[in-house]
Order: C-alpha cells, then structure tokens, then sequence
C-alpha cells in the first residue's frame, strides 16, 4: 500500500510558489532520517516543495516523518517495503510539476546556500543536471565524495577486435576540502551522482523515467550518459556543499534494508543491465567490480562486527567464515523479498505501483 501526505508546502521562509522540488529518497538506511530532512529546512531559503518517499522504514521513522509532514506540509509517499533507490525517485519524480526537480538521499546533509548556489548555477548556465560538492562522513563538509567527474562510453581497436568501454573518473575523492579548494570552481562535467542532484524536469520528457532495472548500482552514470546522449549538459557547483554520511550499521531495520540494496543479486542484475544497454564489453571496469560482490556490507557492518567480537584484532580465517555466512543470509533475505513481491517488484515500476497500491 502507498500513502500519501498531502500538502504542497514551500519552504517556511517563503511564500513564493516554487520552480523546485525536492524528492528525498531513502538510500541504504533510515537512520539518518531526522538530521538529513532538518538540515534541508535549517539551511534552504529558497522556496520549494518537497516529496518524502520512505520506502518501508521501521515505526519510529515512520512516526517522525508522519508528523514532520503534518508540520511541514509535504508529500509523505510511503509504502510498506523496501524500495530500490530508482523506484523510490520515480515514484516521487510522478508528483513533481514544477521546472526543476531535486533528487537527495536520505542520509544527506545539506549546509547553508546549498539550494541557492545550485539554483544560481541552473539559471546562468542552463544546465540541465547540476550536482554540488559532495563530501562524505563526519566532520561534516571537510572530505571530498565527489566533484564532478568524468563518464563516457569509448571504442578501443585491438588488433581487429573492437571493444565497447566505459571510462569513469571521481575528481578530487578523498580529499580534504582544505587542501583543494583553491581548484574547486564551477565546471562543465559529464556526471554526477544521486546524493544530490538538481535536474530541469522537461529531460524526462525526451528520455523517459529513470531505468528501474539498475536496482543498486550505475544508475548515476546511465542517468549522465543518457542525459549527454540526448543533448543536455552537466555541471558542478561547488560553492553548493552537502555531505553524505554512511555510518557503521548496527539497527537491524537499517541492515535489512541495507543487505537488500547492496545485496550480490541486486548489484549483479544492475551490472549486466548496463552492460547490455550500452553495449558494453566485460572488462577489467565489471570485473573489479564483481570481485568485489558485498563489499560494501562487509565493511557497513560484518568485519565491524568481526573485529569487536575479536576485542579489535583482525583474523582473516574468522573474518572468511563470517562472510560465508553473511553471503548466505543475504541470499536469503533477497529471495524473501522476490517471494513477496514478485520478479516485476524489483525490476517495474508500474507493476511494483499496481501491487502497493492495489
């Protein structure tokens, strides 16, 4: 089932109607929900309206968002599952009606001016996606995440093979913001990332709604190469600062979500759908990353765990067993969720509607 809050708010500073919307999605855990969503009314004085898509969070979340936007006055979406981040933005993407739309997760932090500089950036560059400097972790807004990048699909002749390949690139990741802000400006890029993204809404009309088959991973760089495909630019506003902040995970309702959204079946499927959409050949870029299945889980919350059953010393063969039956349990829990809501829930969004509305 979805609910819906009704309300189209702006921000509490102002009356004026909005050309923005904000769409909060829930990206691998709800933890972070209050801070993130109060930084966004701290520090925007912009109008906006704002959609909340929660996707299945535990009570005391959903509680604090049921009021929250009883106060506010936004759209609360909620349905009673997890929800891959594509489907949960297509589905707040469905309510937004003004020109420019923001996708933000919900384990982001936003300072002051974020909106404004992003905005600012929209109107004198006429770009159709523009992301901010995006940092990770605790202290806040002091490590680079993200500052733009680089992504595009090359041809590579060898010998009389010719292989189809992606080319990535992160500027400035993991480093400190002191040490390269005389080298942050606003730039020309070809990608950003969904942590936080403003978007001119009038491209979905040309490229459709975003690809639901990518369920966990490469949905930022199908998103980028479609939007360059069909003509649109990409910017960085770095005057526009927010912070992603992943945390250790310890509350089951946040590991449930999180084994799912980072699950080997998720990111497999996401993997071979952006292969085969774009053509692409089996390099050492998919390679790298199916050696490197449940990675991120590993480091979220098991070895974490490992090392403080161990009193803080790593051993290696105790760490392998744990993941063994980390893969298993994760195995599990993906197929419990297929059982539930069926092959199209993961892959549809209009099945996937049918099914919570229904």
């Amino acid at each position: 089932m979805t609910s819906i809050m009704s309300a189209a708010s702006t921000s509490p500073q102002s009356t004026t109607f909005p050309d923005i919307t904000i769409v909060v999605v829930p990206r691998e855990r709800f933890s972070y929900t209050q801070p993130s969503l109060e930084s966004i009314y701290q520090y925007t004085t912009l109008p906006f309206k704002l959609v909340y898509v929660d996707g299945g969070s535990p009570q005391p979340v959903q509680s604090y968002l049921n009021q929250a936007a009883a106060e506010k006055g936004f759209n609360l979406l909620r349905t009673e599952h997890f929800l891959a981040p594509n489907q949960a933005r297509n589905l707040g993407l469905s309510q937004v009606t003004t020109d420019y739309v923001l996708f933000i997760d919900n384990d982001v932090h936003v300072s002051h001016g974020w909106l404004e500089h992003l905005w600012q950036c929209a109107q004198e560059t006429d770009a159709t996606v523009i992301c901010p400097l995006t940092c990770i972790g605790q202290p806040l807004h002091q490590k680079v995440h993200l500052a733009g990048g680089e992504a595009r699909i090359f041809t590579e002749l060898k010998g009389n093979t010719t292989r189809r390949r992606v080319h990535e690139k992160h500027y400035f990741v993991n480093r400190a913001v002191a040490d390269v802000q005389d080298q942050l400006q606003r730039r020309a890029c070809e990608f950003a990332e969904f942590h936080c993204m403003l978007i001119k809404r009038s491209i979905f009309d040309q490229i459709g709604t975003l690809d639901e088959k990518l369920l966990s991973t490469r949905e930022h760089i199908d998103f980028c190469l479609t939007v360059t495909q069909a003509g649109g630019r990409i910017y960085c506003e770095p005057d526009s600062v927010v912070t992603y902040v992943p945390d250790i995970l310890y509350r089951w309702s946040d590991l449930a979500f999180f084994m799912l959204r980072w699950s080997d079946e998720w990111e497999v499927k996401s993997l071979k759908q952006f292969r085969k959409k774009w053509n692409l050949d089996k390099d050492k870029y998919f390679k790298k990353r199916y050696n490197r299945l449940g990675h991120r889980r590993h480091y979220a919350f098991l070895r974490p765990l490992v090392r403080k059953l161990t009193f803080g010393q790593p051993i290696p063969w105790l760490e392998k067993i744990f993941i063994q039956l980390e893969r298993q349990l994760n195995r599990l829990i993906t197929q419990r969720y297929q059982r539930l809501y069926g092959q199209d829930a993961q892959v549809q969004g209009k099945p996937l509607m049918s099914k919570v509305l229904g």
